[in-house]
């Protein structure tokens, strides 16, 4: 399974095209075998860093997580902090500065103050919300906007309420490329990023 960034055109008007590429595909089973081998060979390390809570699923649910040595990546890397460094310069007149894109993004605020400067248009929606419920509900609103933005342009949205509200770093990157790309933001984005991401099922 294949996710990519189409991004039209930088700044510069260069063309780019970012990957964000899944090349593994781990059933529940298939990490308990996984940890069995792992307590019978403890001298040969998993490739994949997996904690027990990420597999404990409800019943046709589906987990996306980045493996750990894709985080690594100067590429990956590069691309996280870029959109980071944007998102802080559109938004410092706000005073908001965000660290960490999943920790910082999901409740819908960060994402609200972004458009709303962005698009220079003000979204119908509460300040702050504390509940999951209100957070869902506000981040609903703000990528109902997003979708209404990007869609008449051609984008394919790869991102949901539950996505972004669930911290899915893939999806959040999808977004933020998408919208710096929609704004023609002065920045340039690392070409050809691909991390490897594990499915739980």
């Amino acid at each position: 399974m294949n996710t990519l960034f189409n991004p039209y055109i930088s700044a510069n008007f260069a063309f780019i095209t970012v990957f964000l590429s899944v090349f593994s595909l781990y059933s529940v089973s298939d990490l308990q075998e996984e940890g069995k081998n792992a307590i019978n060979a403890p001298m040969n390390p998993s490739t994949v860093d997996i904690h027990p809570e990420d597999t404990l699923l409800e019943e046709n649910e589906e987990r996306t997580m980045i493996d750990p040595n894709s985080k690594e990546d100067p590429k990956f890397k590069e691309l996280i902090k870029v959109l980071i460094d944007w998102i802080n310069d559109v938004l410092v007149e706000e005073r908001i500065i965000v660290k960490q894109l999943e920790e910082d993004l999901y409740d819908g605020q960060v994402l609200q103050k972004l458009l709303e400067k962005l698009a220079d248009r003000k979204l119908n929606v509460a300040e702050v919300t504390q509940s999951e419920i209100g957070q869902k509900q506000k981040l609903q609103t703000v990528l109902e906007a997003v979708h209404d933005l990007l869609r008449p342009h051609g984008w394919t949205i790869k991102w949901n309420v539950d996505s972004i509200h669930g911290k899915n770093l893939i999806s959040i990157l999808h977004l933020l490329v998408a919208l710096a790309m929609h704004f023609r933001a002065p920045i340039r984005l690392p070409e050809h990023v691909s991390v490897q991401v594990v499915v739980v099922r």
